[in-house]
């Protein structure tokens, strides 16, 4: 058999040998042979799918436990057990242990109808315990279970956490898989540990990825209404700006981790997206999950404590705004760019309230229409890297291949569009009393004609990251022309 999991993973350096031993090995499911929790998974898949209907799962709860949420939920949702964040070592070791002849076991606390699918997917299982029939089959009742079939020492166990604790003490041998805090000291003191086996990644790398804190570049565009009203030399407007950065950039860190733990699925299925740390269960969906909202406060007291309410107001209608685009917007064909579009022009919008400063309608409509173009050329790339895979729709949008031309028609000419913007910003006539020089604002015009359609090119070509903010950060030729503006405009004070 030949097994795909659908992620593919560094090895770690070791590799566990196959034994010679007859016992059953049996094994836990969540956190151990795969690196992720199905009840969560199955939770923000059924939130996802009907948000509207958020209560059900607390009435299930309510009413009958865990066994009735975790019932309630696998009715309700189809999780792709396909691709799933199967651990390769553990994959690995286990294949190698039924080649020799050793019988495998899975037990878990998950619904015995997501267990049997994800056996039949693997195909080495020889049986199968999970939570059925208002039982909740973890710590205590796994033990007793497994006890009952196998007898007490007559089966080996492997698991990652504090549930599993009982089950060591009942195993002949104990297998440590990626422990949580504190497992392993209580595993040792049972006296049965035959190995410890770690294979996460380093914790600040994972940090810095699921935070994206690459993408706090896009928060740089709070700074621009402090650029545009010539009021860098007010100390106080400056700290406003930075606290207002700070505030966005962790409002906007929550966001990703919730629309990473709400597109699980479908980043699973994306050939670069698969590799984010909730997707790939770099980062424990727990984590995820306690820290989305701690962030989300943390920007909300900053907000409280030393900036405007207008910028409260701009980060609540921000949040509300990237919430209806992670569950429903996206899905919805252009409307999905527009709605992009407004969230990079919000950016812009809520350093004009840190300030205290107005909002010109030229700022604004450049804006508007230079970002749309980035958020198509973002479409244009997906589409094209899904097309150059022999696909023809993508997978939770609503674009199909054969949209890839009128895409690149209408992001050429939002991003032409908004040069001309520019160019008539020059001619107004409050232009002049901000700039000495207003007239060599023209040289701007060129520049950006150059770069707007030296990204398409790009985009055409298939070279474009999936974010053409983070291409025009590490991209030599864009960071010249954006040099080069800021010259221009320098020179026009």
């Amino acid at each position: 058999m030949v097994l795909d999991t659908g992620i593919n993973y560094p090895l770690p350096s070791g590799h566990l040998k196959p034994s010679m031993c007859s016992r059953p090995l049996v094994v836990d499911l969540d956190g151990t042979l795969i690196r992720s929790d199905v009840l969560v998974e199955s939770g923000f898949l059924y939130l996802k799918s009907a948000p509207l209907r958020f209560y059900r799962p607390l009435m299930w709860l309510a009413r009958g436990g865990k066994p009735a949420l975790k019932a309630g939920l696998a009715e309700s949702t189809d999780v792709d057990v396909s691709v799933l964040p199967y651990d390769p070592q553990i994959l690995d070791w286990l294949k190698d242990e039924r080649k020799a002849g050793r019988p495998l076991i899975l037990a878990t606390a998950s619904h015995e109808r997501y267990a049997q699918a994800i056996a039949d997917h693997l195909g080495f299982f020889d049986r199968i315990f999970a939570t059925t029939d208002g039982v909740n089959l973890s710590a205590y009742r796994k033990r007793d279970k497994l006890v009952a079939e196998f007898g007490e020492k007559n089966f080996d166990y492997v698991g990652n956490s504090h549930d599993d604790i009982a089950v060591w003490k009942a195993a002949a041998r104990a297998y440590v898989v990626n422990p949580s805090s504190g497992v392993e000291r209580a595993a040792r003191k049972i006296g049965n540990v035959e190995r410890v086996i770690e294979s996460r990644a380093p914790t600040l790398k994972i940090w810095s990825k699921s935070l994206r804190l690459h993408q706090w570049l896009k928060n740089l565009l709070i700074f621009l209404p402090l650029l545009a009203a010539h009021k860098l030399d007010y100390p106080d407007l400056i700290a406003a700006a930075l606290l207002a950065f700070l505030a966005f950039g962790l409002c906007a860190s929550s966001v990703y981790l919730l629309n990473d733990l709400l597109d699980l699925e479908d980043d699973r299925h994306h050939p670069t997206k698969r590799m984010r740390p909730l997707a790939s269960g770099a980062l424990p969906l727990t984590w995820g999950i306690g820290l989305f909202p701690v962030l989300l406060v943390g920007a909300f007291v900053l907000t409280a404590l030393f900036l405007p309410w207008r910028f409260a107001a701009v980060l609540v209608g921000y949040y509300v705004l990237t919430l209806a685009y992670s569950m429903y917007l996206k899905r919805q064909v252009m409307v999905d760019v527009v709605v992009l579009a407004m969230l990079y022009t919000i950016r812009i919008v809520a350093g004009t309230a840190a300030i205290g400063a107005h909002l010109t309608f030229w700022l604004l409509a450049f804006s508007m229409f230079i970002f749309l173009s980035l958020a198509l050329v973002k479409r244009y790339a997906e589409l094209h890297s899904m097309k150059a895979r022999g696909l023809v729709k993508t997978r939770g949008r609503g674009y199909v291949s054969s949209d890839l031309p009128l895409i690149s028609s209408l992001g050429t000419a939002a991003g032409y569009l908004s040069v001309l913007v520019l160019a008539l910003y020059i001619q107004d006539g409050n232009t002049a009393k901000l700039y000495r020089h207003a007239q060599a604002i023209w040289l701007a015009c060129p520049l950006l004609l150059y770069w707007i359609s030296r990204t398409w090119i790009v985009a055409h070509r298939g070279l474009m990251h999936d974010d053409p903010i983070v291409f025009a950060a590490r991209d030599r030729v864009s960071i010249a022309v954006v040099a080069l503006c800021c010259l221009v405009f320098w020179a026009a004070t």
